[in-house]
């Protein structure tokens, strides 16, 4: 462990942890001597000295926002708070505070790029780059550990990431920097906080990542030159930081800490130093201000879920009066917009204004997010019978087409009284899927925080709108609303457009909600669910099977002498076989009874794969996939169609026990169940089919599973497919190497698989067994 700092006191002042029933649910909430794996795993202290009532809500506040356990985990006092808009500000800040580090450097992050530029000098334009400067703090002072937290983000995300730093390739962190990756999430979750902390003294919170893409200036202008990544431009970025130091710094250390500790089981000690890293040129938009911490972390090792970010939005929207200002990436979370939408329904609620992004990343995004955000702002203006609410983009002339201004930003501002800046989008999986993190000040009464609130309103909007703060100041006190301010002062070349919406369906949405899961995925007690009446199977299935075992073994026998000792081989040469596809391919009807054979197969329980390897081989394998998806559709409706006419009763023979189990599943999962139960089969496709028609599960969810399921086998047999087709027309162009890892791939993934079912079977089975006693409670 490296050179520590004077540890801190045991209570700290000016900091309430919210008692046992608040922060310390929180698996990322360490203290000093948290060092056991087991408190590791579970993120909890035991520290009575580190818990004291609160006595800090400030002159003029009767009732405080903030409630410790329930919708934040820390409050206090911040001697200074300054608000950082856009990339320039933020990163040239951090590089002066960091140069003035004496301990440690912390910091958690979505992603981090060692590339990524920090500042360019206007006169010599030397360029300082992120990696090369931590190196050279590093080296420059001995006494100083830098500690970077990586989500450890799954491939799918790392087409235009930094190659890891822990390999060197593109970047070699000195001896001092210690970088490590974290997947101590749930399947699909991920690590959203960005918070960076500077010897407990300083600390950065918000929206931006030390990465990539993020540099930009309050100006957004189209064609800014330092606007570019690794020789390529990139549009416009819009965000918000937040710069605290006092009691804020160190609850924001804590966090850190308890995340490092979480992801390596080693503790770090928090840091008591007289060295003040605030960088002299930062002027603090307010002092003295009261804070409050607010986290969401997903269920983590038997630790209990945190949504304080989420209810603390719900506190803040219900005690809200006159406005409520929004900046957000998304605009997803129904629970939010519910809220938002029984505020408009008040004859004198306050004006709702949201600023978001125009345009989703890709067209994923905008199949899933942007879905979603439709159908939340189309009911926001259903319910705004008083005309109190708008929803808006940046927009600025002169950009790319198909680019926008993109506002990364998440904060909150309601009534001059509070102001909440991090890292958490208006979106279902920040409220329980995500680990994330947001800092609130409130003004409890005093005036120049009050004026520092509403002053940064303003600035906002002044910014967005091309205008001066406070032309926007004077226009929204003399006509009373925030719109009207805005489209008074908007111009052509920057303004805030109307969000423009268009209808969506409910099966889209229901598509789309799987980008935006509310609840992490536990894929344990799925398959626990989906496999729990197996556990009586699993003394027979130990058993080695040797009367099937024999049959394989006769039967490869046989195919074998049929070869070698009939015409078969001369028969079937690849010149023949390639003469054949090609001929068939050839007929009108061939696609027709390719799609139409996939019904049938499916009765017979014939492999379905084999049909999708013929169809490549005769069509290719793009039109060869298109008509193996077709067909698996349409036998995947004939099958419910079946279950509906027959039955329940009558399909409960077919079914047997596992009616029950899969009924459970897909009426409480829907599109989700149907999708793990063609990923994962715990039935005949037909009999899946049929149960999901016999308890009249809706058709679209039962085709948007189906094929969300089926495609990734479906995928696989069109490179295998590929693959043949190839080595049929040319023997030399087969890639056996590819090949090879294709079918190391499938049988690796069968065997984890199978041995998951199997284990969690044994599991559930153990756990249901008369005296079993759960591990918590020993």
């Amino acid at each position: 462990m490296h050179e520590r700092a004077h540890a801190v006191p045991a209570v700290e002042p000016g900091i309430d942890r919210g008692g046992a029933s608040g922060a310390l649910r929180s698996p990322y909430f360490a203290h000093p001597g948290d060092t056991d794996s087991d408190e590791a795993s579970r993120g909890a202290s035991r520290d009575p000295d580190r818990l004291h009532s609160s006595t800090t809500d400030g002159p003029g506040t009767s009732s405080s926002l903030f409630r410790p356990g329930i919708n934040c985990c820390a409050t206090g006092h911040a001697e200074r708070v300054a608000l950082l808009v856009d990339g320039a500000a933020y990163y040239e800040t951090f590089v002066h505070a960091a140069r003035k580090a004496r301990h440690t450097i912390l910091i958690l992050g979505w992603d981090f790029d060692s590339r990524t530029t920090l500042l360019v000098d206007s006169k010599s334009r030397h360029v300082l780059k992120l990696g090369d400067f931590l190196n050279d703090i590093a080296r420059a002072r001995r006494s100083l550990h830098i500690y970077v937290l990586e989500w450890d983000y799954p491939v799918i995300f790392g087409t235009d990431r930094e190659l890891a730093p822990i390999y060197g390739l593109t970047w070699k962190p000195h001896r001092r920097i210690h970088f490590r990756f974290d997947d101590t999430h749930p399947v699909a979750g991920s690590h959203h906080q960005k918070i960076v902390v500077i010897d407990d003294r300083v600390a950065f919170v918000g929206g931006l990542d030390l990465t990539g893409r993020r540099w930009d200036t309050p100006a957004h202008r189209p064609d800014d030159p330092g606007r570019v990544f690794e020789g390529k431009p990139y549009p416009p970025m819009h965000d918000v930081m937040a710069a605290v130091d006092g009691a804020a710094a160190r609850a924001l250390g804590d966090i850190a800490r308890g995340r490092w500790l979480a992801a390596t089981r080693q503790s770090l000690d928090p840091v008591a130093t007289k060295n003040d890293p605030w960088p002299s040129s930062l002027q603090p938009d307010a002092v003295g201000v009261h804070f409050g911490l607010a986290c969401t972390s997903p269920p983590i090792n038997g630790a209990e879920p945190v949504r304080e970010i989420e209810q603390l939005y719900l506190d803040m929207i219900a005690r809200a009066r006159r406005y409520i200002y929004i900046e957000n990436q998304y605009f997803t979370s129904y629970k939010i917009a519910r809220a938002l939408a029984a505020r408009l329904a008040e004859p004198d609620g306050p004006e709702i204004v949201l600023v978001t992004r125009l345009l989703g990343h890709g067209w994923l995004e905008e199949m899933t997010m942007t879905t979603l955000r439709a159908r939340h702002v189309g009911d926001l203006r259903k319910a705004d019978v008083h005309g109190r609410f708008y929803a808006c983009c940046p927009h600025a002339e002169g950009l790319a087409e198909n680019t926008c201004i993109d506002t990364h930003s998440k904060l909150m501002i309601a009534d001059d009284e509070w102001l909440r800046v991090g890292s958490a989008n208006i979106s279902n999986r920040s409220m329980g899927v995500d680990t994330e993190c947001d800092l609130v000040i409130q003004a409890n009464g005093l005036d120049h925080v009050t004026d520092a609130i509403r002053g940064f309103r303003n600035r906002l909007l002044a910014e967005h709108l091309g205008a001066d703060p406070a032309e926007v100041a004077r226009l929204i006190e003399s006509k009373g609303s925030m719109r009207a301010a805005i489209e008074q002062l908007g111009r052509p070349e920057r303004t805030l457009a109307p969000l423009q919406v268009e209808p969506v369906s409910e099966p889209a949405i229901s598509v789309a909600s799987l980008a935006d899961m509310e609840q992490p995925v536990s894929m344990e007690q799925l398959m626990e669910q989906l496999s729990a009446d197996h556990a009586d199977e699993e003394p027979a299935r130990s058993r080695v099977p040797w009367g099937k075992l024999l049959a394989a073994l006769v039967v490869i026998a046989a195919l074998t002498a049929l070869w070698r000792f009939t015409p078969l081989a001369e028969i079937f040469t690849a010149k023949n076989v390639v003469a054949w596809t090609e001929s068939f391919s050839r007929h009108w009807w061939a696609p027709f009874l390719v799609v139409l054979a996939y019904t049938p197969a499916s009765v017979v329980m014939f492999p379905r794969p084999v049909i999708t390897l013929a169809a490549v081989v005769s069509f290719g394998p793009w039109e060869g996939l298109a008509y193996a998806m077709t067909g698996v559709l349409i036998a995947s409706a004939a099958g419910y169609y079946a279950g509906r006419w027959f039955g329940r009763n009558t399909v409960r023979r077919f079914a047997g026990r596992r009616l029950n189990r899969l009924t459970h599943a897909l009426q409480q999962r829907g599109v989700l169940a149907v999708t793990a139960v063609r990923l994962v089969p715990i039935a005949p496709f037909i009999v899946e089919s049929m149960v999901a028609g016999a308890i009249h599960i809706k058709l679209w969810q039962v085709s948007a599973g189906t094929f969300l399921g089926m495609l990734p086998g479906a995928l696989m047999a069109t490179v295998l497919g590929d693959a043949a087709q190839s080595a049929l027309h040319d023997p030399s162009r087969i890639n056996w190497w590819f090949v090879g890892a294709t079918i190391l791939a499938l049988a690796i993934g069968s065997v984890i698989v199978t041995r998951w079912l199997h284990r969690v079977s044994s599991e559930g089975a153990h756990h249901d067994a008369p005296g079993h006693r759960d591990r918590s409670d020993r």
